[in-house]
């Protein structure tokens, strides 16, 4: 399956990513058996959140025997240093790991404190400086927030909604972030359930070529049909 790097961040992930919200909707016996089946197909980029209940437990059940070979992603919701470092620290205990690639802020509401000492943007640096994270990101479903983090120079990857019906705005992100030396990670690229056809959303994707799109998958026919369209 074909690979771009994530920005800057000298990350390979595959073009086609999967996104381990929906694992938290799965018996743990079938969660492992659709991680292992994405994998197996090619998937190298895996996505989740501290958030999203026991998704990051059945990640680490998983894939934990072939972690040197995979890329996760996860992210915290805490809005201060504290929390911060619990969350992350919660996050290597359950996907039984000894770093994260990627660490995100989870749908930020603003730019995040880079000088606050006791902010959440402190508790990556420490988090970093401890060696429990490789890289910073962010994630937001408010455009100016996504440009101001852009313009910020705080991050390495922005994390925002994209499809093929999003405004001409939310679809100069890419670009900007390709100026920034930034990866660019799409999120709810069916619009959350508002488009179907897995061929258009994949070939929308496509067009740009340093778009990482995570796919919502919960069943091994949903994750089928996507590792299907990657090959065309």
């Amino acid at each position: 399956m074909k690979k771009i790097p994530l920005g800057s961040t000298g990350l390979m992930v595959t073009k086609t990513a999967m996104g381990c919200l929906p694992l938290q909707r799965c018996d743990v016996d079938y969660a492992i058996r659709l991680l292992q089946a994405a994998y197996e197909g090619g998937i190298n980029y895996f996505d989740t959140a501290n958030a999203y209940t026991d998704s990051e437990r059945k990640i680490g059940l998983g894939l934990s025997e072939v972690r040197d070979q995979i890329v996760l992603s996860t992210k915290s919701a805490a809005r201060d240093k504290e929390g911060v470092l619990n969350h992350i620290e919660n996050s290597l205990r359950m996907m039984q790991t000894d770093h994260i690639d990627l660490f995100q802020f989870h749908q930020v509401p603003q730019v995040p404190d880079p000088v606050d000492p006791n902010g959440a943007y402190a508790g990556a640096l420490e988090a970093k400086r401890r060696g429990w994270i490789d890289h910073i990101g962010v994630t937001t479903h408010r455009i100016n927030v996504a440009e101001e983090c852009i313009a910020s120079g705080l991050f390495e990857t922005l994390q925002f909604p994209f499809s093929y019906i999003s405004s001409d705005r939310d679809l100069a992100l890419p670009g900007k972030c390709r100026e920034a030396g930034m990866g660019y990670i799409a999120m709810k690229g069916l619009a959350g359930g508002m488009l179907t056809n897995v061929r258009a959303c994949h070939a929308f994707m496509k067009q740009y070529d340093n778009v990482v799109p995570i796919w919502g998958i919960q069943k091994l026919e949903e994750l089928e049909q996507w590792l299907a369209v990657s090959e065309e």
